[in-house]
């Protein structure tokens, strides 16, 4: 009998975990995190300093980690001021090191 990925329930740690891991998927996003886990906050224009890549593709890099919740946004304007989620970043640490164990 077949069983259907898509109707398995899974518990929320299981799924907050997979979301984290689904943001750090990419070698760029790690070290966006580098980067403002040293920093109180930044901009974008500061990463472009040290993220060789176009505003654009940094920016959406940011939304991913925004979306899964692990950096917060502060509008700004015209800039929106980027921080580690400091809640959020505990919580991941938890779970990984809980599904290293």
């Amino acid at each position: 009998m077949k069983r259907n990925l898509e109707s398995i329930e899974y518990h929320q740690d299981t799924e907050t975990l997979a979301r984290f891991a689904k943001a750090l998927s990419h070698p760029t996003r790690i070290k966006i995190l580098k980067y403002l886990e040293n920093q109180s906050c930044c901009f974008t224009g500061d990463l472009l300093g040290v993220i060789p890549l176009a505003q654009s593709t940094v920016s959406q890099h940011l939304k991913e980690l925004k979306e899964a919740g692990l950096i917060q946004g502060e509008l700004k304007p015209p800039k929106i001021k980027y921080c580690i989620n400091q809640e959020n970043w505990k919580i991941a640490k938890a779970l990984f090191n809980g599904f290293f164990e």
